[in-house]
Formats: C-alpha cells, sequence, structure tokens
C-alpha cells in the first residue's frame, strides 16, 4: 500500500493523504505565466485551497466562508454533464476536466457525504468541545451541523 502522511487543516483535524496526493496538490499550476486568472481559473484555485483544507473536494452548495465557490463546484458537475451528451452550451474542456480530476473533484456527488464519515467528524467534534451540540451554521465544517441537525430529526421521526 501507499504510504499515507497526516496533516492537520486549520481546525486541528487530521487529514490524511496518500504521497501522491499531497505531490498531485503541490504541483498543480494555478496561475498561468504572464496573464491574469481568469474566472475560472480563479475558482479553481480556491478549490485546490478548500481541498488542501479539508482533504476532499465536495464543497457544500452554501459553503459558509465562500457560498459563491460551492455553487461554482455545482456549476462544473451540470456543465460536465452537458459536456458528456454533447451539448455545445457546456464550457467544460479536456484541460479543465484534467485539471478537477488531479485534485479528486467527484463528478457525480451525492451532498451528503458517507454516514461513516460524519459520524467520524461528529466523534472528533465531542473529543474536541466535550459535547455533540454542533451548531447548524458551524462555520469550520457546515456540513457536519446540518448532518447533526438531520440525524436528530430522522431521529425523532423513528
Amino acid at each position: 500500500t501507499e504510504q499515507q502522511s497526516c496533516k492537520k487543516n486549520q481546525n486541528g483535524d487530521s487529514l490524511i493523504f496518500t504521497k501522491n496526493q499531497i505531490q498531485l496538490l503541490n504541483n498543480i499550476d494555478v496561475e498561468p505565466k504572464g496573464r491574469r486568472l481568469g474566472p475560472w481559473e480563479r475558482s479553481f484555485k480556491e478549490l485546490v485551497s478548500f481541498v488542501r483544507e479539508f482533504g476532499h473536494a465536495r464543497v457544500p452548495y452554501k459553503f459558509f466562508r465562500n457560498p459563491s465557490l460551492g455553487a461554482w463546484v455545482a456549476n462544473q458537475r451540470q456543465s460536465y454533464k452537458r459536456h458528456l451528451k454533447g451539448d455545445s452550451s457546456s464550457y467544460m474542456i479536456a484541460d479543465r476536466i484534467l485539471l478537477l480530476k488531479k485534485i479528486g473533484f467527484e463528478w457525480e456527488c451525492n451532498t451528503s457525504q458517507p454516514w461513516d464519515r460524519s459520524y467520524a467528524e461528529l466523534v472528533s467534534f465531542v473529543q474536541e468541545f466535550g459535547h455533540a451540540r454542533v451548531p447548524q451554521r458551524f462555520p469550520s465544517n457546515p456540513s457536519l451541523g446540518m448532518w447533526v441537525s438531520n440525524q436528530r430529526h430522522c431521529y425523532k421521526r423513528h
């Protein structure tokens, strides 16, 4: 198996990356030489920063710290679907597809992450804060707050 490295994000949470994944993230040339970043490149650069911090490219649609990034990610998925259908209105080109694939972009992404992963994030939250009362709009992990809220709602229904 490939060796893994542990990196801490801004919240102090451990993220597991393979050495190859770390190298890929570090090797991405986000800033084209000799010209200013266009809107797509700026958003891609923001996505790379998100991946470095959170360890994945599944940006919540209403990401608290950067609402436009979640919408941009959703637009990339829609544009890619149009591209696959041969729709000429798609602005998705091979270079963009390659860049997104390099950072682990998921083209078919259910907005909710697997239950086990969210549960592990909740366990980490409890270890850090001593309780499981995650704010619904928890800035450092917006999806966790929504997940906990949803779990409580489902529990009450049953």
